[in-house]
């Protein structure tokens, strides 16, 4: 009986849980419903090119207006700079720095994940003009504009990061989603350079892959091969075992990834019981609900998605448009919250183990 009620407890508490990302995603896209938003298809299908438009004035972050978190957590000897995944629902190709309610969505967003990163870093994130969701029903091809866009103003913030606030001190580059995507251009365009290379602890680039090609193109984008080492990236994306392909994760496309619970590359299972803790959290990062053992998983090594088991699928649906059932996309980081947060720590200690923290502090 004791059993029952506990199996009882815990599947209220994950239909909480959900029930609130869901909630929190409605509440945006109910928003954009206003101005004309149209759900993508599973198949991404072309959407109608935009007019050509005046180049847009460059944002300022000299102006701490437009940063959602400058700074956060003065006493931590290593910086996070973090970049927000995809928030902005409306019938546009890039977001609006106007638009107040989607910059709430965008820090809420950011709050959601900022529980893995505050005990150990000190806090920066650029409100940036990110791509649209509707720019993913485009064909791929034609997303790169708004996505140079969006980057544009993140090389801004970052360069402006390092001009005034770094002063050598380590760097943790994290983002979700479409902010994993541009912490893999930050890669590209700064960290060739061996001295600011030296300063990175690590990349969670957590919900976009790691493809083969990034490394090849770039050897300062190494992935991650085990639970502690530095300079490296953190990526995989979640699925169902059945799951073949979503438009984050093409059939076809070879990636590396990394198993979150056992640190492993080489597809070796890691039980639910290596699982410390998911945590699902709202918007203002409080943690609505946590449970110990609730997955396991384990690595696709062709295309470097985590496979999760030990879960229904029907109790984690996608939310997101355009991805089928089986794609996790929404709870990469919750399924796997405490062994990220306690990973970021772990690297960290790595990094210091030569002085290079103390040094900096």
């Amino acid at each position: 009986m004791h059993n029952e009620n506990k199996e009882k407890q815990l599947k209220t508490w994950r239909g909480v849980a959900v029930a609130a990302i869901c909630l929190l995603l409605a509440v945006s896209i109910l928003y954009a419903l206003g101005v004309g938003w149209k759900k993508v298809e599973h198949e991404p299908k072309p959407a109608e090119e935009p007019a050509a438009e005046e180049p847009a004035a460059a944002v300022s972050y000299a102006d701490e207006a437009n940063w959602a978190y400058y700074g956060v957590g003065e006493d931590r000897a290593v910086d996070l700079f973090l970049v927000c995944p995809t928030v902005d629902m409306n019938d546009e190709f890039n977001m609006s720095l106007d638009d107040e309610q989607t910059k709430a969505n965008f820090l809420g967003a950011l709050n959601m994940e900022r529980g893995i990163y505050e005990d150990s870093t000190r806090m920066f994130a650029p409100y940036y003009r990110q791509a649209a969701m509707k720019v993913y029903s485009l064909d791929r091809e034609a997303w790169e504009p708004y996505m140079e866009l969006a980057y544009s103003d993140v090389s801004a913030a970052f360069a402006y990061y390092l001009e005034h606030e770094n002063q050598g001190r380590p760097i943790v580059l994290a983002g979700f989603s479409q902010g994993a995507d541009m912490c893999y251009r930050l890669l590209e365009e700064y960290f060739g350079d061996e001295t600011l290379y030296g300063q990175l602890v690590a990349v969670y680039a957590i919900g976009w892959p790691c493809a083969e090609e990034l490394p090849a193109n770039n050897p300062q984008i190494r992935p991650a091969q085990a639970a502690d080492d530095i300079g490296v990236v953190i990526s995989f994306d979640c699925e169902a075992p059945e799951v073949t392909e979503t438009f984050i994760s093409p059939a076809g496309q070879r990636a590396f990834g990394i198993n979150p619970l056992n640190w492993k590359t080489d597809g070796t299972a890691a039980d639910r019981e290596e699982n410390p803790g998911a945590c699902f959290t709202d918007y203002s990062g409080a943690i609505v609900s946590e449970q110990e053992a609730l997955c396991g998983c384990y690595l696709d090594t062709e295309r470097g998605v985590v496979k999760v088991t030990d879960i229904a699928e029907a109790d984690y649906p996608p939310i997101v448009p355009g991805l089928p059932g089986g794609a996790y996309h929404v709870y990469d980081y919750q399924f796997f919250f405490r062994s990220l947060q306690q990973n970021v720590a772990d690297r960290i200690a790595s990094f210091a183990a030569n002085g290079a923290v103390e040094q900096a502090a």
